[in-house]
């Protein structure tokens, strides 16, 4: 069998891969990681009990703004259980259907976040540039159909994945690149024919990646356009702050994302360790850096923070 690995079922078992070339530096990725994931966990959890318990928050903008971090919070418990496994106990075996659900989930978090910076920038879109027409455009029962539309979107377009990868042979080593499963990685794994598994990949990374980012891009050219129009600066410094924010969400997303893609097809002369790290950014640096953003540049959600501070110490 060339090396496979079968389970009692026929399915083919994987290894997963820590930091290769790197063995000795893996405790130190593990506090890293560690750590991420507490920021990640806590900041998204603490985001989520302040627009609960804040009836002034029970807007869209923050409704969006919590649909974003229970989605962190998808990513990043997709990922925890390999990933400790991995650089913990160093249990890096994972069985086929594992893999396949944790490919499900890892891609549908993934879309799932691009469909939501999409309708936030809609959000900021329409709170500028039509804000009295913001409360009749955005009803509560919008913004669940747009929420809504955000998930079904994201599950139709990943549920097919892993029947794409059960159809296909692996007759190799199955060692994969990563501390966890992805879907890009198993192709690579497959003695069989991929065309298939690459032309859905290339069509739903253009359907969703692709459209949503062109989308965000014009609409915050509409709302440049809509702030330099204001008269006073004053006005257009305050506008555009509220827009930081949501365009540093977009960028600490979409670039390492780019960055990963790139270096699949462009850096396969690059060190291993290279494409783990790109991975690693992209899937626990958002995660981490949204509620840590959104903290600071929301003054709504700062002040709750305080507050909660405050009791907390007296």
């Amino acid at each position: 069998m060339g090396g496979v690995l079968y389970n009692s079922s026929g399915l083919p078992t994987f290894t997963l891969t820590g930091l290769p070339e790197l063995e000795n530096s893996q405790h130190w990725m593990l506090l890293l990681l560690g750590t991420l994931y507490i920021v990640s966990i806590v900041g998204n959890g603490l985001i989520l009990f302040i627009v609960k318990e804040e009836q002034s928050l029970h807007q869209p903008m923050y409704y969006f703004l919590s649909l974003l971090s229970v989605n962190d919070l998808g990513v990043s418990f997709s990922t925890l259980p390999t990933v400790l496994a991995t650089f913990c106990s160093h249990l890096r075996k994972i069985s086929f259907d594992s893999c396949m659900a944790q490919i499900f989930f890892i891609h549908f978090f993934s879309l799932m976040e691009s469909g939501v910076l999409l309708v936030m920038s809609f959000d900021r879109y329409v709170a500028i540039c039509n804000p009295l027409r913001y409360t009749t455009m955005l009803r509560i029962s919008r913004v669940v159909h747009m929420g809504l539309w955000v998930i079904t979107r994201s599950f139709c377009m990943v549920f097919p994945l892993p029947f794409l990868l059960k159809r296909l042979p692996f007759c190799k080593a199955n060692v994969l690149s990563h501390a966890y499963c992805l879907h890009s990685d198993l192709i690579h794994l497959s003695c069989g024919d991929v065309t298939i598994n690459n032309i859905f990949g290339l069509f739903v990374v253009m359907s969703t990646f692709g459209l949503d980012a062109a989308l965000i891009l014009f609409s915050y050219v509409l709302i440049l356009h809509s702030v330099l129009a204001i008269a006073s600066q004053e006005e257009q410094l305050k506008t555009l702050n509220t827009c930081v924010s949501r365009l540093c969400a977009v960028l600490i997303f979409y670039v390492p994302m780019v960055g990963v893609s790139m270096s699949a097809r462009y850096g396969r002369h690059a060190p291993r360790f290279v494409h783990t790290i790109l991975s690693f950014i992209y899937l626990f640096v958002p995660p981490m850096l949204n509620p840590v953003i959104y903290s600071i540049k929301t003054k709504e959600i700062r002040r709750q923070l305080s507050q909660m501070l405050v009791g907390t110490k007296f």
